[in-house]
């Protein structure tokens, strides 16, 4: 029997749909016991998305980007989060929606990019999943000065540091995202090749 089959009689209520869609989800669940019981969850959906960790093996360093974050501000943070380049996919392959974020964001155009992970970041109570990707570049890869783009409110800082210094950033809390977190970790844990 699937699992799926545990769950029954579900209701859905749109809350709001105004940026991205809220239901609220009423649903009856088969527990492991055999008995059931109602749970209520909000769910909020978000696209997928993609993002992608420059790292120059010749110089061990890596691009992350500086942008404002909403959420983090109000939590009583300053707000500007470190974080590798992302972006939603559109409906095109994460490969190479990565690869135009990098651009984007970062100013710098990378040719070859390797798949890290696929990860759900709130599992709980959001659909996001995150395709992560490391990308080598190098000095000569750089096209632009990066920043985003202004009509998707973006104002990035293109910021450049040793993996070293940045693993660092990640031990005393300067960087904070999970996603970046995850791919600075698989480049200490497999090494920069």
């Amino acid at each position: 029997m699937s699992k799926r089959n545990r769950i029954r009689n579900m209701t859905v209520e749109q809350l709001s749909n105004e940026h991205r869609l809220l239901d609220a989800h009423t649903f009856e669940y088969e527990r492991d016991d055999g008995s059931t019981q109602v749970l209520n969850r909000e769910i909020y959906h978000v696209d997928d998305g993609a993002t992608g960790l420059p790292y120059d093996p010749e110089r061990r360093t890596v691009l992350l980007v500086r942008q404002f974050r909403l959420p983090s501000y109000l939590r009583g943070e300053e707000g500007w989060l470190l974080e590798a380049p992302a972006g939603f996919v559109d409906n095109a392959p994460p490969e190479e929606r990565v690869r135009e974020e990098i651009a984007e964001e970062a100013g710098y155009r990378v040719s070859e990019v390797t798949r890290v992970f696929e990860a759900s970041m709130i599992p709980g109570c959001v659909t996001h999943v995150v395709h992560g990707f490391i990308a080598k570049y190098s000095p000569a890869d750089r096209i632009n000065s990066g920043g985003g783009l202004i009509e998707e409110g973006e104002d990035i800082e293109v910021v450049e540091l040793t993996i070293d210094r940045a693993l660092g950033m990640v031990a005393n809390g300067e960087i904070i995202d999970a996603k970046t977190i995850m791919l600075l970790q698989h480049l200490a844990l497999f090494g920069l090749r």
